[in-house]
């Protein structure tokens, strides 16, 4: 038997608080299976800056102690950095007096500790003294002489070598090899000839 529109309408008006509750527990297990099945952010991670290297400090090497004389500014006990050459120790002494004879000086000449550089006035020879002196050096095998700290006077007795070569030779130090002493003006090999079985540079 068919309900009559009235009898449905009251079925309707009772039930609309339980099908409201229904589509609001319907919608609120909706979000919760949406949340559940929602992807995971992926999560936050710090990365360290990558690993850098640095080297290590290594040992400094000791400073020159070097004499700087003759015709500059200020002549004075200098302390220069290893790896100087004549031209620096000149700098540090306030350059060349306007006397000098600059000309005369090796200016790229390396520097050792304890040289002295001697700026010559114009007339006067050039010279670069190393910190050994003749007296002090040990006796070379053979009596030979030792071209990198003989005196001027021990130079000048070499066969073919004269107190201007002599002091050449002092002014060219140092000297590797005998056969550097080639590189002094006067010697050719005619000398060196002469000069090999007598010197030494160690």
């Amino acid at each position: 038997m068919a309900r009559s529109p009235k009898s449905t309408g009251g079925w309707l008006s009772r039930s609309r608080g339980y099908l409201l509750l229904s589509m609001l527990w319907l919608a609120v297990l909706g979000a919760v299976v949406y949340l559940l099945r929602r992807p995971e952010d992926a999560p936050f991670a710090v990365v360290p800056p990558p690993a850098t290297f640095t080297p290590a400090p290594g040992p400094t090497s000791a400073p020159l102690r070097v004499d700087v004389a003759g015709a500059v500014v200020q002549p004075d006990v200098y302390v220069l950095p290893l790896g100087s050459i004549v031209r620096d120790a000149i700098r540090a002494a306030g350059g060349a007096s306007p006397d000098a004879d600059i000309a005369q000086v090796n200016q790229a000449m390396p520097l050792r500790d304890g040289m002295q550089v001697y700026v010559p006035r114009r007339g006067e020879m050039a010279r670069v003294v190393p910190a050994t002196s003749a007296a002090s050096a040990p006796a070379t095998p053979g009596g030979k002489v030792n071209i990198n700290t003989a005196s001027l006077e021990e130079l000048d007795t070499l066969p073919g070598v004269g107190p201007a070569t002599a002091q050449k030779i002092v002014a060219g130090r140092p000297y590797v090899t005998v056969e550097d002493i080639l590189r002094v003006p006067g010697i050719g090999p005619a000398t060196f000839e002469k000069l090999k079985g007598l010197i030494v540079t160690q």
